[in-house]
């Protein structure tokens, strides 16, 4: 098929040239990367279609050769009015000096005039008249507002007032090391049959891990789907992230029906909560007391208008489909506010119930002795169509989705199917609709992971009009600078998944801010893809065996995953046999069993134990060790790349929360962190009788 000409490539040879140079010079200023680097080293250009659609998505136009002259006119004026950057980035709590450097390095004819005004209420923290510097006081954590003038120049930008470093395990635990649990929320069972795990299954397994010494339980993200969402079940895919997925919202035992299997039906779950949930609403609008109305109220002016805006969303979608693009054009942006009142409060109600049981969750983790207790995940994005790209609020970019460029996993690249953040608009609004998101995912959580951190650096957008994916820069300082900001406000351990390949002095950046890494001993390995030792773990960082998108341990050892590959006909008979002579090689590095001395068949006890003993002691500060690899289940959470072909996201786990205390493999993984001093402080303290 021909490729689409552009108003730019019908031009002749240098006017061609001349035009093409004038447009990447305009996606520069932009953000756009004029070029990446794949999985083989190999320097793939931005394409002129690419950096076009990249421009569209953050509204530049740059269609004709004449609208790109226009903007880069336009950058060069504002250029000329530029006296800092878009954000300051400034230590919290400590005096700090600005340089004001003047267009054209121009010295200072006048005096400047300068103000900080606090976030959302405008109040002023400080003023002052100064030369060619600025010397501001110790400011509170925020992102506030600075205004500065001289002349006729007069400027506002953002100055994010941050910590120097996010909280540390010490900060939060205070100690040094600890372990954690990670396991799927959809698929905990409680004391009663359910054909979804809820908040209150959370609870009990969080206690039960903690009278065993873990300091943390981990689960998938609980983001909201979308209640009209009725085929979307993966937790990566939400519809928005700073709300909560309804579906685990737990409700009268009595109306449970009675599940078995070992997959989750979602479908069963929702015909059966959905209108006990309704009923519920119904009673509490008749007979509720004074005190619940109350903090009903509460919660909704806390929630503020997000929370309007994604109740209106979810009632329209359930007239209109999930996918606001689908909508009638009057629906489209936000404006409509012609819904039912009722419904409208039902969807906040709902918010309300699951924020409540979310957070008796989280305390019931930390009463158990869990010195960080939930262990939330931040998905990489909301669905594109979702309500978090909806809405006058909303800071998505249009006309692009968030992916992955091609490599030798994926020649085609991925598409994920999530609306990308606007770095242009997100700096406008003052980072608003990060923060909001951030503040979700921390407010119940000691510990949160952020998916895919490389996304704070660059992201890799895909147009929607069929041209190649490029690279945007993002704003690295400012956003972690964001990050830091409400980690330190909520007390939370930030987690930055930060695998793959990752620029030069990314990780290293990320840690000076306070963030732990993600060491997955399945991809720690070197150049030659010899699994590295234990000791070279980053100590600053969260290690595991594996994840949610990787063979479990009995997986790997099996060679589950190389046999679904197969069976889907990504790999070859011939292929497979030489990853699987591959894996053999790994897995006598990874339990220190040299050849030609046998391996077993099957992962066995001792062989998990090895593994686990090994994690213990690494130098990692953060230790999780999966439910999964605890009792030895073969089959992943996730495989990458299906959708229906894989049992994804609805395996049950194969032990409930009662009789978690009475299963041996649980003890001794327990006994092996115990054993390499990372017990949680309550339980070192009710088993220490050294001083007995």
């Amino acid at each position: 098929m021909a490729r689409r000409s552009s108003p730019l490539s019908k031009q002749s040879g240098a006017n061609h040239m001349t035009a093409d140079a004038k447009l990447m010079k305009l996606a520069a200023k932009m953000g756009v990367f004029d070029r990446f680097k794949d999985m083989q080293g190999v320097l793939r250009p931005t394409s002129p279609d690419t950096a076009r659609a990249l421009l569209r998505a953050q509204g530049v136009a740059a269609s004709t050769e004449r609208e790109v002259s226009e903007a880069l006119a336009a950058f060069k004026a504002g250029a000329a009015q530029s006296i800092l950057s878009d954000d300051v980035v400034v230590t919290a709590g400590k005096a700090s000096v600005l340089p004001i450097h003047l267009p054209g390095h121009r010295s200072l004819s006048q005096p400047v005039e300068w103000q900080v005004t606090r976030e959302q209420t405008g109040a002023l923290l400080a003023e002052g008249r100064a030369g060619p510097d600025v010397e501001l006081p110790a400011l509170p954590l925020g992102v506030h507002q600075f205004h500065i003038s001289t002349g006729a120049i007069t400027r506002s930008v953002n100055l994010l007032a941050a910590p120097e470093r996010a909280p540390s395990l010490p900060d939060v635990a205070g100690q040094d090391k600890t372990w954690g649990v990670m396991t799927a929320l959809y698929g905990l069972q409680g004391a009663v049959p359910k054909a979804l795990g809820d908040f209150d299954d959370l609870g009990a397994f969080a206690e039960a891990f903690g009278a065993m010494g873990a300091g943390f339980l981990g689960i998938n993200p609980v983001h909201a789907l979308g209640y009209a969402a009725h085929d979307t079940i993966s937790p990566y895919s939400p519809t928005h992230r700073g709300f909560l997925n309804s579906d685990h919202i737990a409700f009268d035992g009595a109306e449970h029906e009675a599940t078995t299997g070992a997959l989750v039906d979602y479908a069963a779950h929702r015909a059966t909560q959905r209108p006990a949930l309704e009923r519920a609403f119904a009673g509490f609008q008749s007979t509720a007391s004074a005190q619940d109305r109350a903090a009903f109220k509460r919660f909704c002016e806390m929630a503020g208008p997000r929370l309007e805006d994604f109740a209106v969303f979810e009632t329209l979608s359930e007239a209109h489909g999930p996918d606001w693009r689908c909508w009638p054009a009057a629906l489209r942006y936000g404006e409509c506010t012609e819904v039912a009142p009722d419904r409208v409060l039902f969807h906040k109600w709902l918010q309300w119930q699951a924020d409540r049981q979310l957070g008796a969750a989280q305390q019931r983790a930390k009463s158990s002795g869990m010195a960080l207790g939930l262990y939330l995940d931040l998905a990489v994005g909301a669905r594109a169509g979702g309500a978090e790209s909806w809405g006058q609020t909303a800071a998505a970019a249009k006309g692009v989705t968030l992916g992955a460029p091609p490599d030798h996993l994926s020649p085609a690249g991925q598409n994920w199917q999530l609306a990308a953040l606007d770095p242009s608009k997100l700096q406008k609004t003052g980072y608003a609709a990060l923060r909001h998101v951030l503040r979700a995912a921390m407010r119940h959580s000691g510990l949160l992971r952020i998916d895919h951190a490389l996304g704070l650096s660059r992201s890799y957008w895909i147009p929607e009009d069929g041209s190649p994916g490029g690279y945007i820069r993002q704003n690295f300082d400012a956003l972690t600078a964001v990050i830091a900001i409400e980690a330190a406000r909520s007390d939370t351990v930030v987690v930055g998944e930060d695998l793959g390949l990752v620029p030069k002095g990314f990780r290293s950046a990320m840690a000076a801010r306070g963030f732990y890494g993600y060491s997955v001993l399945q991809y720690e390995k070197d150049a030659e893809g010899v699994f590295l030792p234990i000791s070279r773990l980053r100590a600053q960082s969260l290690a595991c065996f594996g994840t949610h998108d990787t063979p479990t341990l009995a997986g790997f050892w099996e060679g589950h995953d190389i046999a679904w590959w197969e069976k889907l006909g990504w790999i070859t008979r011939n292929e497979a046999e030489r990853v699987a002579n591959t894996r053999l090689t790994e897995k006598r590095a990874l339990v220190g069993i040299p050849a030609p001395a046998p391996l077993p068949p099957a992962a066995t006890p001792g062989l998990r134990d090895t593994v686990h003993v090994s994690l213990a002691g690494a130098p990692a500060a953060l230790v999780a060790v999966q439910l999964d690899d605890i009792v030895l289940t073969k089959e992943a959470q996730n495989l990458p790349g299906t959708v229906t072909e894989h049992p994804n996201w609805r395996r049950r786990t194969t032990v409930a929360a009662a009789d978690l205390a009475a299963r041996p493999e649980v003890v001794k993984t327990a006994e092996i962190m115990k054993g390499a001093g990372r017990a949680n402080a309550l339980q070192r303290t009710d088993h220490d009788t050294s001083n007995c």
